[in-house]
């Protein structure tokens, strides 16, 4: 038996963008996590993250920049090259639960 879960509380570093799968919607962004070490240093971690169909739609509606969020989900890790043939690799979280904890207030 294996698990690929991931369990994050963090910050949305950019507003979700949307794009299509034929009609399938996937909306892409960042999440910062925190951590503050023994030292009193802060270390932040920034995650990319990846939600399809009803929860694209829910974050193109209602998660912005600033929002705090609670999310489950799997690591999936995908290479390619760029176009100076270069391998590229990044991880990313594929989003399968989650829960707005704060959205950010506006300022006037």
């Amino acid at each position: 038996m294996s698990v690929n879960k991931v369990i994050l509380v963090g910050n949305v570093g950019r507003d979700p963008e949307i794009k299509y799968v034929g009609n399938r919607p996937y909306a892409t962004f960042s999440l910062a996590t925190s951590e503050r070490l023994a030292s009193g240093q802060e270390i932040t971690e920034w995650h990319e993250i990846i939600m399809w169909d009803k929860a694209a739609e829910t974050a193109e509606r209602y998660i912005t920049k600033g929002t705090k969020l609670y999310l489950e989900g799997k690591l999936r890790t995908r290479t390619w090259q760029d176009f100076n043939a270069i391998k590229r690799k990044v991880t990313e979280i594929y989003v399968d639960t989650f829960d707005i904890l704060q959205r950010p207030t506006q300022r006037t």
